[in-house]
């Protein structure tokens, strides 16, 4: 539920403008149209950044899919965090995680899927890559991989990574009032964050913007 995360809001904060999402956007091309190629090996993605210290490189799989049973149109997978867990605890993201020295971002973003909620790599027809971001608070650089599901399988959340994993309808993050940004006021420079407020959780943080960049090209006017 909402209330098991902790969103750390400084005293400075305030709401701002987001995009105007469209109600007549056909769907249905978030899951034929593929973004951009996705990126090679683990050196190829990092090459171009150029900083003094590499960041650590994370993948996470953005699967998407509007085969569910009983249910209608394009559904995005999320997972939230094991309570346990020592670092953003509770909270919805993407399946993923490290990229291994030897791994793309495609491959170790299938393998943490089937780690984390054995969906299995074979299941997945990976269509590309989203624009790449950068968390400044755990300094990771992440690829999402964007794939499609046509005939989802049952989720098996693993206890030790996920408390659950579930599909969330894409007409539910473009429904009024769901969406929303506000700007953090802690230091130089401020920094707008993205949330998005579902009937049974909050998504925000990385997870957030990525959906955000998901959506952009399909539903914004």
């Amino acid at each position: 539920m909402p209330g098991r995360q902790s969103i750390p809001r400084p005293p400075g904060w305030s709401p701002v403008d987001g995009p105007a999402w469209r109600s007549d956007v056909d769907l249905h091309a978030l899951t034929s149209t593929p973004p951009v190629a996705p990126v090679g090996s683990y050196a190829e993605v990092l090459a171009p950044v150029g900083w003094p210290q590499p960041p650590r490189l994370s993948a996470v799989l953005v699967a998407l899919s509007d085969g569910l049973p009983d249910r209608s149109g394009v559904h995005v997978l999320v997972t939230r965090r094991a309570d346990h867990l020592r670092h953003h605890a509770g909270e919805v993201s993407f399946p993923g995680g490290r990229v291994e020295p030897d791994e793309s971002p495609v491959v170790a973003a299938l393998r943490e899927a089937a780690e984390e909620v054995a969906l299995a790599p074979h299941a997945v027809d990976v269509r590309g890559e989203l624009p790449h971001l950068h968390t400044y608070v755990s300094g990771s650089y992440i690829v999402p991989i964007v794939g499609v599901v046509e005939r989802p399988p049952a989720l098996v959340p693993n206890p030790e990574e996920v408390d659950a994993a579930y599909w969330v309808p894409v007409t539910e993050l473009l429904a009024p009032g769901v969406h929303h940004r506000e700007l953090w006021r802690r230091g130089e420079p401020d920094v707008s964050l993205e949330f998005f407020d579902l009937a049974d959780d909050i998504v925000w943080g990385a997870t957030a913007r990525v959906l955000v960049s998901l959506l952009a090209d399909h539903a914004t006017s």
